[in-house]
């Protein structure tokens, strides 16, 4: 992704036209960068799930500016934000919306929840039980909520971005594989290098509040027309048969790797293929390559598959099982 003026980006003239879209989309990079050091892969993972409607699980370190990064996002894209701090006492219903008990009119009423926003931070999903991830993930998957048995749609665009401490885990609920599935991806945020470390603390010197977006010079850059259009773009990217070959020649790979123990699954073979697609429209091609598949391989498949017990010991990691994969499977001519 270039970046092109936020001024040129935003606009709206244009709005709704797969150019435009495009630009605009580019732009978000210039914009958060306002607010954000570095951590462009993961700007760039956030914007490639809202165009594949799909969700994401950051990693990182407290303090590496995950929730800033989403609360710029969501001001750059002029789109709703909400927060929700998950704690093992939290409810089902603390996520949803629950029925409230109106005393004036003496009927309940539907109070919705955090999860009807646009963009969800979802921070330490891990530290709820069981019960509750699993209310965050229906509503994920269905994009709807059911309160008593009445289903409510929510809004559109629609991504949570929920966030594991990859440190810390005593007193954690660690999601299960087949829940970790219904991410589309999986996004390292890591410690910025020393120069960004030293750009950060500069601006706060400088008087940058964080809780101030405005103050910092966040403006609007793009919206949901341009998401749509987008979207609609990104549908129409060529496939050819031999990149479906590929995406599966990779997954199928995966599954008989000696250091797995659970490989990726066809789920996880068509997120690879989407989430190339949106990758090779927003470089500016309506075709994907097979380096489009290379670059979204990573976050996209790394938390699908689990590691042998002996090959974890052995300091194996997914990202380089899944590196030796990309350099064994033969690419297509």
């Amino acid at each position: 992704m270039s970046a092109p003026t936020a001024q040129n980006a935003a606009n709206t003239d244009d709005a709704g036209n797969p150019d435009s879209a495009r630009a605009s989309l580019e732009a978000l990079r210039t914009e958060i960068a306002k607010a954000v050091v570095g951590q462009d892969p993961a700007v760039t993972g956030l914007v490639v799930a809202l165009l594949c409607r799909g969700h994401v699980l950051l990693e990182g370190v407290p303090g590496v500016a995950k929730t800033l990064l989403v609360r710029a996002l969501a001001a750059s894209l002029e789109l709703d934000t909400k927060r929700v701090q998950f704690t093992p006492d939290l409810m089902p219903s603390d996520i949803t919306g629950s029925l409230v008990y109106d005393a004036r009119t003496a009927e309940f009423s539907f109070q919705p929840g955090p999860v009807f926003t646009h963009l969800l931070l979802a921070d330490e999903i891990n530290r709820t039980p069981p019960k509750t991830q699993s209310a965050l993930l229906e509503a994920m998957e269905e994009r709807q909520v059911t309160v008593d048995g009445t289903p409510r749609a929510l809004p559109d665009p629609f991504l949570v971005a929920a966030t594991q401490n990859p440190v810390e885990y005593e007193g954690t609920y660690p999601l299960p594989e087949a829940q970790l599935d219904r991410f589309l991806l999986k996004l390292t945020v890591p410690l910025p290098s020393r120069e960004d470390e030293v750009s950060v603390l500069t601006r706060h010197a400088r008087g940058f509040d964080p809780r101030d977006l405005q103050a910092a010079g966040v403006r609007p850059v793009a919206g949901p027309a341009d998401l749509e259009a987008a979207r609609t773009a990104v549908a129409k990217t060529t496939v050819t048969p031999e990149i479906a070959g590929y995406v599966v020649d990779i997954c199928r790979a995966t599954r008989e790797s000696p250091s797995l123990a659970l490989g990726v699954s066809p789920r996880g073979a068509t997120a690879l293929l989407s989430t190339a697609r949106a990758w090779a429209w927003l470089t500016g091609r309506d075709y994907v390559t097979p380096d489009d598949v290379k670059a979204l391989a990573l976050p996209t498949l790394r938390h699908r598959v689990q590691l042998r017990p002996e090959a974890e010991m052995e300091g194996v990691t997914t990202d380089s099982v899944i590196t030796a994969i990309l350099a064994h499977v033969p690419v297509p001519r």
